[in-house]
């Protein structure tokens, strides 16, 4: 072909390719979810599919700018060739009325690129390389861009061939003919009609099917909410024959779900009191009998709230953990109840002194003044009861408490010691020691008593 000819092909390839413009949707693509009975839900923009749910934006109301709601519907419950043909269709149409002319106007500048090269070029081989290359990038096109402009793209490629051809005998009146031609156009596949944007009565009726497919109740009455308070719209025109009746069901499904509230919160109220009371007592078979109660309740009210009777079991299960391990403990206190009498009796006398060391240690330590009657007095029973306590073998359970107890006697004996000191020498100083001494007598006295009457009492439950 001449250089006038391929300049004549440029320019019938770029007529063709501009001729057509198409205008662009600012607006989000709009899909439908297919139901298995027939019905379907609006998908503002893409669905997502998450284990066995659907998960989609789907408007609330009619009009250019709905509120949008993410809803979710089971998986199952989808007719998925359908919806799945139906987002092929509205991508399509989405991509024809924003995307397609742009990336055909861009394909265009790059043949018409292409063979202003070819007729630049006096090399046969280089022309017939450029010319091929033109060709495969207008067969590929159509595939990867919804068959758009096909037809154009035909022609284009009719034009093209002819050039290869013309070419190749140029090259070579012996080369082989192996002109490779590929085919465009493929079976056309099965499409699903767009249908028109849903009306108001349609939008209410999705969201009351939406609400139906809801896990959560919460969900559910929130949905069912939206869909009454669409259903009491003065602006918006609904037939009196359906709206009536829809709007009278709605509110009867608002009213039975309050209804079920209430009866599952007074169970589960109920349950976890009684399982409370059960447990303190460690009356395991008591809290085994309150989860066989839940779960007859739970027959009887219609098993409409799985979630909450699972959250009750869980919390009455807890219960039944804590009674169990407070049945063992009371039992093992029983086994050593002999042991910790014995020592309970034991060590009673020299508590029971200590306690009567009190005055003089606080007098210590407001540092109000101590007698010599009363320092000798201090010192007579500490030896008294450091004495006694070193005799008793106090039981594993109270040898801790014990040891508290003992060191608090030696603090009433320091606190004793270090006043004398501080009287003789008329130290100030030394007398805040033994307050500091004193102090910390009683404190640990008191907590080695504490400490002791919780081993003495049966476990209870924190």
């Amino acid at each position: 072909m001449s250089n006038r000819g391929l300049a004549g092909a440029a320019f019938v390839v770029c007529l063709l390719m501009r001729s057509l413009t198409a205008s662009a949707a600012d607006d989000a693509t709009i899909f439908r979810v297919f139901l298995k009975d027939g019905r379907s839900l609006v998908s503002y923009g893409e669905v997502a599919r998450v284990e066995s749910r659907v998960v989609f934006s789907m408007p609330m109301s009619a009009g250019a700018k709905p509120s949008l709601r993410l809803v979710d519907i089971p998986a199952d419950q989808v007719d998925w060739d359908r919806t799945d043909r139906y987002a092929a269709t509205a991508r399509s149409g989405r991509y024809l009325e924003t995307q397609a002319e742009i990336d055909y106007t861009a394909l265009s500048n790059q043949i018409t690129q292409t063979l202003n090269a070819v007729g630049e070029t006096t090399d046969t081989a280089r022309r017939l390389e450029l010319v091929q290359q033109a060709r495969k990038a207008l067969a590929d096109w159509p595939l990867d861009h919804y068959n758009y402009r096909e037809s154009d793209i035909r022609q284009l490629l009719t034009l093209l061939d002819q050039a290869i051809a013309d070419l190749r005998l140029t090259a070579s009146a012996t080369a082989r003919f192996d002109l490779n031609l590929v085919a465009v156009s493929s079976s056309p596949p099965v499409v699903e009609p767009l249908l028109p944007e849903p009306t108001e009565r349609e939008m209410i009726e999705q969201t009351v099917i939406a609400a139906h497919f809801a896990e959560s109740t919460s969900e559910r009455v929130s949905l069912l909410k939206v869909a009454a308070k669409e259903l009491a719209r003065t602006d918006v025109d609904l037939p009196d024959e359906w709206a009536i009746p829809t709007r009278t069901a709605v509110r009867r499904e608002i009213a039975t779900e309050a209804r079920i509230d209430r009866s599952y919160q007074a169970l589960t109220a109920r349950m976890t009191t009684l399982a409370e009371q059960r447990a303190r007592n460690a009356d395991v078979l008591g809290v085994e009998r309150v989860i066989e109660r839940i779960y007859r309740r739970d027959a009887w009210l219609g098993g409409m709230r799985p979630d909450t009777v699972s959250a009750l079991v869980a919390t009455v299960e807890e219960r039944l953990d804590a009674a169990r391990r407070l049945r063992l403990a009371r039992d093992r206190w029983e086994l050593r109840a002999p042991d910790l009498a014995t020592y309970r009796e034991a060590i009673s006398r020299p508590l029971d002194i200590f306690a009567q060391l009190r005055p003089a240690l606080e007098d210590i330590k407001s540092l109000a003044g101590s007698s010599p009657s009363t320092l000798e007095r201090l010192d007579r029973l500490v030896a008294w009861i450091l004495k006694r306590a070193s005799e008793i073998s106090p039981p594993d359970e109270l040898t801790g408490p014990h040891a508290v107890f003992v060191s608090a006697v030696h603090m009433a004996e320091n606190a004793a010691i270090i006043r004398r000191e501080a009287t003789l020498a008329s130290s100030v100083e030394r007398a805040w020691d033994a307050s500091s001494a004193a102090a910390g007598a009683l404190m640990l006295g008191t907590r080695a008593r504490s400490d002791m009457r919780a081993v003495f009492r049966p476990p209870q439950l924190p």
